[in-house]
């Protein structure tokens, strides 16, 4: 036999004797910014599916067919929880495939708010929280090396350097929202109260009482009873919402109206750098408007 022949069947063997590193399990999440958390843990050993798409509604969303295909065959679902994505939580019930499920709103360590200031309600938005963040990376970590313990160092580490680049976003949200004071500000929807507990923000009303739900006259005429006269507050629009609502409050005051919020961060360019990108750009629109002048 040839000498590159002889080469060439050593070499064979060497690369089949090698073993082989087991694909990571398909993995699929609710929200964009669950998937730039997770997509941090998972490193370059692959990257997340995240359902709900560049600008959707994430409390009115509806699965397509190839995505609940997705979700029936996945191997891992990392998700905030039914309080905040029931149309997976459904989806979930109809596959009955046994994928393992991780609702990151009871993952250990998540400090949990009350929805709209009721008792006994979750307020789902609890990524705004960088110490849940920070949760969320380790439940992650901890799914990923369950059902791929190849890679538990891997994810591991990746969870470490996601940690640590959380601190590093929470420092700089702190520092572009220390001019804001206690500047009153008008949110949209209930999206922002661990941002508001996190970083001192003083939100004196929501424009919606729910997710969902448009305000009516009354809920319109109590929020224009809350701007003093000569006073001065900001008000911001959301992503998915119409902006009108207020425009109205603001008719004859001396309301500022912001940049629009994307709390649900469905504008954003998906991936491991949505995370920053989100906790940045909420805080400079907000100090943007709102900070003392």
């Amino acid at each position: 036999m040839p000498l590159h022949s002889n080469l060439c069947a050593a070499a064979m063997l060497v690369l089949l004797a090698r073993p082989v590193a087991a694909d990571v399990p398909s993995v699929v999440v609710d929200l964009p910014v669950v998937g730039s958390l997770v997509a941090q843990v998972m490193g370059d050993l692959g990257q997340p599916l995240v359902l709900l798409e560049p600008g959707a509604d994430a409390h009115d969303f509806q699965l397509r067919p190839s995505q609940a295909g997705a979700v029936a065959g996945a191997g891992l679902v990392i998700w905030i929880g039914a309080d905040m994505s029931p149309w997976l939580d459904r989806a979930l019930a109809a596959t009955g495939n046994g994928a393992v499920s991780v609702p990151l709103l009871q993952a250990p360590g998540v400090r949990l708010h009350p929805f709209n200031g009721v008792a006994g309600t979750i307020d789902p938005h609890a990524w705004f929280d960088p110490a849940n963040a920070k949760a969320w990376v380790d439940a992650a970590a901890a799914a990923l090396a369950g059902v791929d313990a190849a890679h538990a160092a891997t994810f591991s580490a990746n969870a470490k350097r996601a940690k640590a680049g959380i601190d590093a976003v929470d420092a700089e949200v702190r520092a572009i929202m220390a001019p804001v004071g206690d500047m009153p500000v008008i949110m949209f929807h209930d999206a922002f109260g661990y941002f508001a507990a996190t970083y001192g923000l003083n939100i004196v009303a929501t424009v919606e009482e729910g997710d969902a739900a448009d305000p009516g006259a009354a809920r319109i005429a109590a929020i224009r009873a809350l701007l003093q006269p000569g006073g001065t507050v900001c008000a911001f629009p959301e992503a998915n919402h119409d902006p009108a609502f207020l425009h109205t409050i603001g008719e004859g005051n001396n309301l500022r109206i912001g940049t629009e919020l994307d709390p649900e961060a469905v504008t954003l360019e998906p991936g491991p750098g949505l995370y920053r990108a989100l906790m940045i750009g909420v805080a400079t629109t907000i100090a943007a408007c709102a900070k003392r002048q």
